[in-house]
């Protein structure tokens, strides 16, 4: 476990030697083969570097990914070898591989260079980078923000923990188009080994109780979430979430100008809520964007990725018809309290991507309705007893799948009916036969996925295609 970002000094000023970026007969190893270390050979290897890929995972796990990897890549599967990382010039994480791991931490004894994936990609990128953070709300707020700026003709690139690493971006010249705007979400893992990466505009959404499997405490989850505004100077911006305490704490600490967001507070700068409207302050001139009742997705944190968004794009210029217009015809993103389906006056909703308790807590709090809830898969050191009101008020059954399940039931015991399911196929049809017209069948799963699946996008699906077959 972390008890803060590991060695961070000693990562950072390792780091100096590494500025510009010269990998041509570099020996360098990229630790863990996910989409993310996918992309980092990929790029290492058209730069001239020697790169070795390693991974817990053995070459039949890994099929899929060894098939588009670079046949002068060489490879240690089914475990590491110290060697490798003692002899490497430089060593990147994809965001799944912990800085406690100690082959890491040898090699960081031994002076070697360790940076993170998105670390690397910036030393080649030019462009305007919005840095987009929280425990909940990224994927939603970092999607909304880049379908505004497309809207408004801006060359932009949505990139990071959500959809292309990325490294995906860098060319063989080295960037796109100069003067794109990159906005990068970042979890606290691809944030842990950052040394020069910096947002012209970062925002913090939140911050609670999350990857307590990874991390020894919320003060070294927190730690990493505020490296998102590392770097940053008095010419650039820190969208902070004004309400919550966590976040709010960490302003004090920002070298950039404050711009932040609120749902309930009038504020001097930045953009907030007063009388049903959405409106932005700056320089001391109110500008209206929109009334609430415009805002499509369900459930009140989505007001705040809303009122993040629309801090952000006013920073970069986009107008404030050009924000309404985007936000009236946004209707979510996939994964993310997505309606799939309404089936017998019943509703079923995909919130695959609540992968963790605050996640669960925000989907079950979106609906009026009485609720059959699918939950479990891997769990990450939630206290699952902070469920037991909200399930007690709203579920009407709790139908568990994954490791996870026998840990939730016995927390929450009395709070609702509870069922366990082989599978999340066989939860579907379990649901689909306890729910009553007007109910709400909602996956949340409060967990991680990797479980039972590949990740939550694949989760997700899985949920789709089940909904989607019940004919019953």
């Amino acid at each position: 476990m972390i008890e803060s970002v590991t060695r961070e000094s000693n990562i950072e000023n390792q780091n100096q030697e590494a500025e510009g970026m010269q990998l041509q007969g570099k020996k360098v190893l990229v630790v863990g083969l996910a989409r993310s270390g996918l992309s980092a050979a990929a790029l290492l290897a058209r730069k001239g570097a020697r790169v070795t890929v390693t991974d817990l995972k053995s070459e039949a796990e890994l099929t899929g990914y060894l098939k588009r990897l670079n046949s002068a890549i060489e490879l240690r599967l089914g475990g590491h070898d110290t060697k490798d990382f003692l002899t490497s010039d430089l060593i990147v994480l994809s965001p799944g591989v912990p800085v406690s791991l100690p082959e890491i931490q040898q090699a960081l004894e031994n002076r070697v260079t360790v940076i993170s994936e998105i670390e690397l990609a910036y030393r080649f990128l030019r462009g305007r980078f919005v840095g987009v953070t929280g425990s909940n709300g990224k994927t939603t707020t970092t999607s909304l923000l880049g379908r505004i700026l497309k809207s408004a003709g801006l060359t932009s690139v949505v990139a990071g923990n959500i959809g292309e690493p990325l490294s995906g971006f860098v060319t063989d010249e080295g960037s796109g188009p100069e003067g794109t705007v990159y906005v990068v979400e970042l979890s606290s893992f691809q944030l842990e080994t950052i040394s020069r990466f910096r947002s012209e505009v970062a925002v913090l959404l939140n911050i609670t109780p999350d990857h307590m499997d990874r991390y020894s405490g919320f003060s070294a989850y927190t730690a990493a979430k505020k490296r998102i505004l590392l770097n940053q100077t008095a010419n650039d911006f820190a969208v902070i979430n004004r309400d919550d305490p966590t976040s709010w704490k960490l302003a004090v600490s920002a070298n950039a100008q404050l711009f932040p967001f609120s749902k309930s507070k009038r504020l001097e700068e930045g953009a907030f809520i007063e009388r049903g409207r959405i409106i932005v302050r700056r320089e001391g001139k109110n500008q209206e964007v929109m009334p609430v009742s415009s805002i499509s997705p369900k459930g009140e944190h989505n007001l705040e990725n809303v009122l993040a968004a629309v801090a952000v794009a006013s920073l970069l210029g986009v107008t404030r018809e050009q924000i309404s217009s985007a936000i009236s015809s946004f209707s979510g993103v996939e994964h993310r309290l997505e309606l799939v389906r309404r089936f017998r006056d019943i509703e079923y909703y995909n919130d695959s991507k609540a992968t963790n308790l605050d996640s669960a807590i925000k989907a079950l709090e979106a609906f009026d309705k009485k609720l059959v809830v699918i939950m479990g898969g891997l769990d990450k050191g939630a206290d699952f007893e902070k469920l037991r009101s909200l399930v007690s008020q709203r579920v009407r059954r709790l139908i568990l799948i994954g490791s996870a399940a026998e840990k939730i039931s016995a927390a929450l015991s009395g709070a609702a009916l509870i069922s366990h399911a082989e599978d999340l196929n066989q939860a579907v049809h379990l649901a689909a036969a306890s729910a009553k017209a007007n109910d709400v069948v909602l996956l949340a799963p409060a967990c991680a996925s990797f479980d039972m699946f590949e990740n939550y996008e694949h989760r997700g699906k899985v949920f789709k295609n089940s909904v989607m077959a019940l004919n019953y």
